[in-house]
């Protein structure tokens, strides 16, 4: 059984270092689907390119979604996004096994080996992060559901996959045949590092994703997303602590090694 880690890509570099680096010796083919346009259907640049991962190129499936169809919303576009995947798990076998996650959720690969294939669909149970790798979110603590997977066999689409396999379809009696809930949750399943960026690639962000109802001057102007990172507060002023935890075995190997390299994004 072959692995696929596969993301959609906006310009999350920093983030893909990370991922290369945290899962390489677990996956087979890390899938990146990014499009010339924005989910606002705005033109942008190609941002990725394989050739600057060396170590990872041979793995690296790069999908570029050309355009997107006319008269689709925000989230539309993002679901079109996402089905692009396809395109780069094309040699994948029945049985093997198609992980999708956004960009700034990296699954534990530790749990790969707990993955129970008479279960359909599986979620990783992640601790959320905000601005730092360690400043948790502590209202979820590590309830984040964020990777998905299953057998490319049981894949009919990766929006569908993200949108309707939820923790919640568990708690619904069997005449809910409209909830599919042969899901397995895997906890401690990995790690969302949200808003890993510096404060212009923040605004940058919340100026061009699919939650549009967020793209507002009181959010996105660098004043504001300054002093929400220096004072550990919500980007979106919602009603979230966070809290500095210690780097410790919990977090990936790579992230322990190098904490030298990565001092900028430790919280101190």
């Amino acid at each position: 059984m072959k692995i696929f880690d596969c993301v959609t890509f906006f310009e999350e570099n920093r983030l893909m270092n990370l991922r290369f680096n945290i899962l390489n010796n677990f996956v087979d083919y890390f899938i990146i689907c990014e499009s010339k346009y924005n989910h606002q259907g705005i033109k942008k640049k190609i941002n990725f390119n394989k050739n600057n991962f060396p170590k990872f190129k041979k793995k690296i499936i790069h999908v570029i979604i050309e355009k997107f169809p006319k008269n689709l919303n925000p989230w539309e576009r993002q679901a079109f996004q996402r089905e692009g995947i396809f395109k780069g798990i094309e040699k994948a076998n029945e049985n093997d096994l198609i992980l999708f996650s956004d960009p700034d959720e990296i699954p534990n690969p530790k749990k790969f080996k707990n993955l129970n294939f008479k279960k359909k669909y599986f979620i990783f149970m992640q601790s959320m992060s905000y601005y730092k790798l360690n400043l948790i979110n502590k209202n979820l603590g590590k309830n984040w559901e964020g990777t998905r997977g299953c057998k490319k066999k049981d894949l009919f689409s990766i929006d569908f996959m993200r949108n309707k396999i939820k923790k919640k379809n568990l708690n619904y009696g069997f005449w809910r045949i409209d909830k599919e809930k042969n899901i397995q949750i895997i906890d401690n399943g990995g790690w969302h590092f949200s808003y890993l960026l510096k404060p212009k690639e923040i605004q940058k962000k919340i100026m061009t994703f699919a939650h549009t109802e967020y793209n507002k001057k009181k959010f996105t102007n660098l004043k504001n997303i300054c002093e929400c990172i220096k004072n550990r507060k919500d980007l979106f002023h919602r009603n979230i602590v966070y809290e500095k935890i210690k780097l410790d075995k919990h977090y990936p190997n790579y992230i322990l090694k190098n904490k030298k390299k990565l001092n900028y994004w430790i919280a101190k």
